[in-house]
This record gives structure tokens, C-alpha cells and sequence, in this order.
């Protein structure tokens, strides 16, 4: 799989959202920019900001929404990955130390939305001590690019036999 680098944060059109609308069955929340998107220009990753409109804290900045992704990124975690990845960390420490810096990069770009206090400190996806969504870490890689977030890069490497980001399957 080649490199792809991030799609620049595009803003929401109207259409975006009906297309977020279709691939999540439901009205798409908080959405305030397009952080990946399809090579036929589909929206692949929201950034979503950390305060909903109802008022409730929400720390997924990232989140994944191109259905056929989100469906190769569930079969990984209905194999029991993110246990073995948890095990991982305690073990490989360049791994740990860049999954921490995967962590604060995270909340580095939540906070430019804005600060929301219930969460300050707490990213998505387990990080930085544990796995526990393929989902938000394979969508913070595909927003940030190669290199930044470590596990979300390895699920999309596992994952380029059925889904790539260069590659539209929309």
C-alpha cells in the first residue's frame, strides 16, 4: 500500500451531511469538518466537536463513517485484536512511548475546538494505555497521516487486502 497523505480538513457541505446521514443510518452530531475523505470525495473520517449541541462531552474527535472501512475495521476487532494489541504495548516500549505521543496529539487537536473540561485529559480509542476501538484509531490515522498514530497505521495495513484509503468502495 503506498502512502496517502491526509486530506486537508475540508468544511461540511450540505450534501456532506447527507451522505454522513446515509452511511450512519442516523443524523450525524457535532460534525465540524471532514478530516478524511474517499478519492471520489465522500466523506471517510468527521472531526466532531468535543462539546454536542445537547450539551454532552464527547471526546471521539475522530470517527470513522465510509461503511465498507468501518466494516473491514469490525472484523479486526471481532477478532479479539485490540487484546493482543493491548499486550503489545506492556511489552514493546517504542511502541507505548509512540502511542502516547498518538494520545497527545490527539488531544492537541480536540482542543482546538475547544476546551471541554469533563474530558480534558482523556482521549478515544483506550490511548494511551489500552486499545479499545479500531475504529477511532484508524480514523485519527487517516486524518493525521501515516506516522502519527502507530496502532491506527498497523489496522490500516491489516486491512488493505479488503479496504484502502486510495481506492474508492463506496
Amino acid at each position: 500500500m503506498g502512502i496517502v497523505t491526509p486530506t486537508p480538513l475540508t468544511t461540511v457541505t450540505d450534501r456532506d451531511l447527507e451522505v454522513l446521514a446515509e452511511q450512519l443510518g442516523r443524523v450525524p452530531r457535532g460534525v465540524v469538518g471532514i478530516a478524511a475523505r474517499c478519492v471520489c470525495g465522500r466523506p471517510l473520517v468527521v472531526r466532531t466537536a468535543p462539546r454536542l449541541d445537547d450539551g454532552t462531552p464527547f471526546p471521539t474527535t475522530y470517527y470513522l463513517t465510509c461503511p465498507p472501512a468501518v466494516a473491514a475495521v469490525s472484523t479486526l476487532e471481532a477478532s479479539g485484536l485490540m487484546n493482543d494489541l493491548t499486550a503489545r504495548l506492556a511489552d514493546e516500549p517504542d511502541l507505548a512511548d509512540a502511542y502516547q505521543r498518538a494520545h497527545e496529539a490527539y488531544l492537541a487537536d480536540r482542543e482546538e475546538l475547544g476546551h471541554v473540561e469533563e474530558i480534558a485529559g482523556i482521549s478515544a480509542g483506550g490511548m494511551p494505555t489500552r486499545v479499545k476501538c479500531l475504529h477511532v484509531l484508524s480514523g485519527h490515522a487517516l486524518a493525521a497521516g501515516p506516522g502519527v498514530n502507530p496502532i491506527g497505521d498497523e489496522v490500516l495495513t491489516l486491512i488493505a487486502d479488503t479496504w484502502r484509503q486510495d481506492r474508492c468502495t463506496c
